[in-house]
């Protein structure tokens, strides 16, 4: 399993071989460092703990773990685990263009929105006696429960959730620079922590 962190940095576009725009997301991969290593007996599940980006500042020797600014786990099947070395370096050389993989990150956070930009309601008519109700949401329940349904699409908080994207392609990588790009858009603005997943 092909496993790295990341930082979102720009969308942008590349011409394919045909000559036709693909859109993509440059991400800064990597380096990431292998930090431990958890298997059944020891933690009752096996995952490789990775660290992402080291702090500028002086870390006393015994707070190794804390030398790194993001620290992540990762599942992996305990037979697996032997692939895998304390300190070992991740970059994006384990990934190949054309590579289907999984993002995760946090979305952009919105904060409080109405119906119509957090769900896409197309609210009222704009013309025959229609006063301050353009963008409202409407009736929100029936007269027989005298009640509101859970799950009712309302206004809300918007964003800020962890989204995972799935079936994405790698489209381009480059190693001098841990950059790689991926075709469409991920998760989050630009600076947001990525997991991707091969």
């Amino acid at each position: 399993m092909s496993y790295i962190l990341g930082k979102k940095t720009e969308m942008s576009q590349i011409f394919d071989e045909k000559g036709r725009v693909v859109p993509v997301t440059w991400i800064k991969a990597g380096p990431c460092f292998v930090l431990q290593l958890k298997t059944d007996k020891k933690d009752n599940y096996s995952a490789v703990q990775v660290g992402f980006e080291k702090k500028e500042k002086n870390i006393k020797k015994t707070e190794k773990n804390k030398e790194y600014k993001h620290i992540r786990e990762f599942r992996v099947e305990n037979e697996k685990l032997k692939d895998f070395k304390g300190g070992e370096k991740i970059d994006v050389s384990i990934f190949k263009e054309g590579d289907k993989v999984k993002v995760s990150g946090i979305s952009k956070a919105k904060g409080f929105q109405g119906v119509v930009k957090r769900w896409g309601f197309h609210g009222s008519s704009k013309t025959h006696g229609t006063k301050h109700t353009v963008r409202k949401p409407g009736s929100i329940g029936a007269t027989d429960p005298a009640r509101v349904f859970k799950g009712k699409k309302m206004a809300g908080r918007t964003g800020g959730r962890r989204i995972t994207s799935s079936g994405l392609k790698v489209f381009k990588i480059d190693k001098e620079k841990n950059l790689i790009a991926i075709k469409g858009a991920v998760p989050g603005r630009r600076g947001t922590l990525l997991e991707i997943k091969g």
